[in-house]
């Protein structure tokens, strides 16, 4: 989703800014694409650039939790202790709410499989968003792992 917004909006005259974590595509012909690997990493990126922009668009989220301790390589099952201990990850898209200015855009996604308007509306007011786009993700058929989406948009007017 956010390597075709990017896409569409650089054909539109955007200058366009990417920050983007591990996928299989290719990455889309932009300005300026930044390839990070963690969490971390894309907390950082995007928080350095968000002050210079004047429209930011969260298309994909961070996962909600990340290994309190990763490893470098890969752990045998022997060696593993059925407890993996997780670390709640930065809501990156909240931090970008709370910075924002007046005349800044923001606008995120949410993915939600049961009470789309009502779980948007309370995200879109938490994290003072303009504008949310909630991708019912409850079917085989849209959202992950698929190339439909059905979304519910809502703004803060």
């Amino acid at each position: 989703m956010g390597y075709a917004l990017a896409e569409e909006a650089q054909k539109r005259g955007a200058s366009v800014t990417l920050v983007s974590g591990p996928t299989n595509l290719p990455p889309p012909k932009t300005h300026n694409n930044i390839q990070v690997r963690s969490a971390q990493q894309m907390k950082e990126a995007v928080l350095e650039r968000f002050e210079k922009a004047d429209i930011t668009i969260m298309a994909a989220a961070v996962a909600d939790f990340t290994p309190a301790q990763p490893a470098d390589q890969k752990i045998e099952k022997r060696a593993f202790s059925d407890t993996l201990q997780l670390e709640r990850t930065s809501d990156i898209l909240h931090l970008l709410g709370r910075r924002k200015r007046d005349d800044q855009v923001l606008i995120g996604f949410a993915a939600e499989t049961q009470h789309l308007c009502e779980s948007g509306l309370k995200k879109l007011q938490r994290k003072q968003l303009d504008l949310i786009f909630v991708n019912d993700v409850s079917g085989d058929d849209r959202g992950f792992a698929s190339d439909q989406n059905q979304v519910l948009c809502l703004d803060r007017l």
